[in-house]
């Protein structure tokens, strides 16, 4: 280990020289770049970075440009005249296969882009191929889309077996086969990508024979359907549209077998990578899978895209398994690593239809070659892009690479670089955290870990820096208990003694009322019928009490939600705005007082509007009782102890529920299942009330713009 270490270590430093000699011209040509590269984290904020890729050229125009002619030569360009292409394709030999669709053939070139040959097919034409697919033994796959078939051809292009629809009874009768792409595995069986197919992947055998759908996606299931599912009859559930799944629009295979299907117009799980048995591998391993339990791909700079679904047209993976993904309608490539983590994404607006080095109007497909380089298909423009690494990109891509390998401390000087340059840049801090806890300098890691938002890293981190601060002070703490439990029995002993030689007084000093009333919530949580009874019959509750008492809830509330630790609240990382959050809560408690009172009045209840309005307010007590300590607990627990936060967390919330439930059924004489029922009622008495603001407010806001507008139409007149 140590010789290889020796090894590496001088190729890190020649690389890092190399980056600051070259790096003031690498600035100066990335701000001339027609795109501006980000990177997004984990709280979905926006990082300006580098540019990762550069524009290297163009292949195929229809028109010999300067930037054309350095990659083909005049003759070629002439037979490079593309139509409308939709696929493409790049061998083991860097060789590149384009589908050009709207000429029924199959492009080839070598690996400088040089014009080689087409394949049509003359003994059977090819008719709007759409797909292309090329193995180690160079036998070429087409989908050919117009004929309703695949294609495999040999190396000459010579026709070897076309496939058809396969016949099986699996199939559906209504089944539309439309091949647009395909990929083939090492045995030879086919993953034919079918147009609309819901169902996934057709997988193929090397014959031809239908095996099964690979790979489908499953439908979401909201609420609402769960609850059409409970009230709807067979008859009107048959009426409703069919809920279907994703349709997988395109799909790639990597070095080791893994499947890769991307899917439109959904808003999540988008990319999936699959094993043989087709699960996907994703979920879960990314840096951010604590905060982001279901992941979305495709990347977007505004938040005003996010209510468009991703329309990812087609993926590829690199050697080194880093994953990269196309969206058609926002003309944006996104790239993560073989975990899904998000290193880059970029793209520029398209004004004009003249193509631009480096600019894609409609990317229809991309392919990567084994220098890293980018092949995006613009099939508008009937051209390929080409990009290549920038040395910013490459620094990233041999970094990440050795923190994904688990050789941490080899990355280090590669993050430290990438750091330098952009110290927003959150793979680095993530890979320098990686670093140190590999070195076991676990403060420095739990630092990091939390400067780049990974709950995981900082837990685990925080675990080990928590049990050396126990190690070190075990003796300290051990000695601090004895000391208290001999301080108690010392207390007790001496209370006993003091209480046999006090004389009862005669008198007993009263309280002040509003004492009183405060220490009536200690009562009502051993007693909460009787303790809520009282405050009905006996005015044991009043409203400066009460009005302590909530403010104290809403205060322990949001003390919750900005005190809680980092690792059960990675909000508090980017900051919490406690005003909408206290807005929120009262707003809803003061909903449900008035909502409950105007149930129970309709429904023979006894208690007055002042009655719920004490009650209520008591009944937030557990929120002060326990959610302060829990908040104090939380920044001492570790992901390994969430079981025991959740559970006091849920714990307060059933107390509180609890409370109400007596609450409605002591103040309001009702039985424990009426208070039930009156709750059930006031809650969705309490989502009207919030429809019926939320539409005032909507209804006002339009009046306001309407008596704008005719302002300003008297002014301009």
């Amino acid at each position: 280990m140590k010789n290889r270490r020796l090894r590496i270590r001088p190729v890190i430093i020649v690389l890092i020289t190399a980056i600051y000699i070259a790096w003031p011209s690498l600035q100066a040509a990335a701000s001339q770049l027609p795109y501006e590269t980000y990177y997004k984290d984990g709280f979905g904020q926006l990082v300006k970075t580098q540019a990762a890729y550069i524009p290297a050229g163009i292949i195929g125009t229809n028109v010999l440009t300067a930037e054309a002619s350095e990659l083909t030569s005049a003759e070629g360009a002439s037979k490079l005249q593309l139509n409308l292409p939709k696929d493409i394709f790049v061998d083991e030999k860097d060789h590149i296969y384009i589908a050009d669709t709207g000429n029924n053939r199959i492009v080839h070139l070598d690996e400088k882009g040089q014009y080689v040959r087409e394949i049509i097919v003359s003994e059977s034409p090819l008719k709007k191929p759409s797909g292309v697919y090329v193995d180690k033994a160079g036998e070429v796959y087409v989908a050919d889309t117009g004929n309703n078939r695949v294609v495999r051809l040999d190396s000459s292009g010579k026709l070897l077996k076309s496939f058809g629809r396969p016949e099986s009874s699996y199939l559906p009768a209504d089944f539309k086969y439309d091949p647009v792409n395909l990929i083939v595995d090492k045995r030879g069986f086919i993953y034919v990508t079918t147009l609309g197919a819901y169902q996934g992947l057709v997988q193929l055998d090397p014959e031809g024979s239908f095996v099964s759908f690979f790979g489908p996606n499953k439908v979401s299931f909201s609420l609402f359907d769960a609850f059409k599912r409970f009230v709807y009859t067979r008859e009107m559930y048959q009426r409703e549209l069919r809920k279907l799944p994703g349709a997988i629009a395109n799909s790639t295979i990597d070095q080791n077998g893994f499947i890769y299907t991307v899917t439109k117009e959904v808003q999540t799980d988008q990319v999936k990578k699959l094993n043989i048995a087709g699960l996907d591998q994703l979920p879960g391993k990314g840096e951010f899978a604590a905060l982001q339990p279901v992941k979305s791909y495709g990347e977007f700079f505004y938040y005003t895209q996010r209510d468009i679904s991703p329309q990812l047209n087609d993926i590829t993976v690199d050697l080194a398994g880093n994953i990269t993904i196309i969206d058609s309608v926002w003309n944006i490539i996104s790239q993560y690593d073989l975990n899904g983590n998000l290193l880059f994404f970029w793209g520029g607006d398209v004004i004009t239809a003249t193509s631009k080095t480096g600019v894609v109007k409609t990317p229809a497909a991309i392919a990567s070659n084994s220098k890293g380089e980018l092949l995006v298909l613009d099939s508008v423009n009937n051209l390929v892009q080409v990009l290549r690494l920038s040395q910013f990109g490459k620094l990233v891509h041999e970094a990440n690479q050795l923190t994904q390998e688990g050789r941490y401390e080899q990355s280090e000087p590669l993050w430290n670089e990438v750091h330098r340059l952009n110290t927003q840049y959150t793979p680095a801090l993530i890979g320098l955290a990686k670093a140190a806890y590999k070195k076991e300098d676990y403060a420095k890691a739990e630092k990091l870990f939390y400067q780049a938002g990974v709950v995981n890293g900082y837990s685990d981190s925080f675990w080990q820096n928590r049990l050396k601060w126990f190690q070190s002070h075990f003796g300290l703490l051990m000695n601090i208990a004895i000391a208290f439990s001999a301080l108690y029995l010392l207390w007790n002993t001496l209370s006993k003694k003091h209480r046999l030689k006090k004389k009862p007084s005669a008198k007993t000093r009263k309280l002040p009322l509003l004492l009183q009333q405060l220490k009536h919530v200690f009562y009502l949580i051993k007693h909460p019928v009787d303790g809520f009874y009282a405050i009905r019959y006996e005015n044991k509750a009043g409203f400066l009490s009460s009005l302590i008492i909530f403010v104290l809830a809403v205060a322990s509330y949001l003390y919750m939600q900005a005190g809680t630790s980092f690792i059960f609240n990675p909000a508090v990382h980017v900051g919490i705005d406690l005003l909408p959050i206290s807005v929120q809560f009262v707003g809803i408690w003061l909903g449900w007082v008035v909502s409950n009172y105007l149930i129970s009045s309709l429904l023979r209840g006894e208690g007055r509007f002042k009655d719920v309005f004490y009650s209520s307010a008591y009944a937030l007590f557990p929120i002060i009782l326990i959610g302060i300590p829990v908040t104090l607990i939380s920044n001492v627990l570790t992901l390994n102890e969430a079981a025991i936060f959740q559970f006091l967390k849920l714990f307060i919330v059933l107390w509180t529920v609890l409370l109400l439930i007596w609450m409605v059924q002591g103040i309001h004489n009702y039985t424990f299942i009426e208070a039930i029922f009156i709750i059930l009622l006031s809650l969705l008495a309490l989502t009207i009330i919030v429809i019926l603001i939320f539409i005032l407010i909507s209804l006002s806001i339009e009046f306001v713009n309407f008596i704008n507008s005719l302002y300003q139409e008297v002014i301009i007149r």
